[in-house]
């Protein structure tokens, strides 16, 4: 009963989320756990997440089962800043390039991810750190900016890891929050 409540509460949460925040091109397992400023071109895959105090510019995308935890950032690439006759703020915005983070990926809190920066699959993003450039699928990085610390799986895992992502596997809400 507490379990269908429960359910029953994130549907429609999420429904009311879905408008307030204008996001047609999301999952409709995606979920929020509160307030963030999102772009209304934001995508995202099945059972991803973002957490509170979250700031998502626009042309992001995000893979299936992906999170991001409280206050993650995406943003830059908003200010044209190389014309020595202008001051910064008079120079304009340059043209945007799509932020790609893939499926399984987890973002550690208060990360800042650069945009135009593509994070492979099974990727780990430790806590607080700065995503300057690509990171390829399945590391583990932290830092400002972040480096690479280890792989997250040897190449058998990642044979494994790889079939469960493409899986057409239903998950239920008990899954998701137990």
């Amino acid at each position: 009963m507490k379990n269908n409540l429960r359910q029953i509460y994130r549907i429609i949460k999420m429904s009311i989320y879905r408008k307030i925040y204008g996001l047609k091109n999301v999952s409709k397992t995606f979920y929020m756990s509160g307030k963030s400023k999102i772009s209304k071109d934001f995508e995202a895959g099945d059972y991803s997440f973002v957490a509170e105090n979250c700031t998502i510019y626009s042309q992001v995308k995000i893979g299936k089962f992906t999170m991001l935890a409280p206050e993650v950032k995406i943003i830059g690439e908003d200010h044209n800043f190389h014309f020595p006759d202008k001051p910064i703020i008079f120079s304009g915005r340059p043209e945007q390039t799509k932020t790609e983070i893939g499926s399984d990926v987890w973002i550690g809190s208060r990360s800042i991810i650069m945009k135009g920066v593509k994070i492979g699959d099974g990727c780990i993003v430790a806590a607080n750190s700065v995503v300057t450039k690509d990171i390829p699928p399945y590391c583990i990085v932290a830092g400002i900016p972040a480096k690479l610390i280890r792989k997250r799986f040897n190449e058998d895992e990642i044979l494994i890891h790889k079939k469960m992502l493409t899986s057409t596997i239903k998950y239920t809400i008990k899954d998701y929050t137990s």
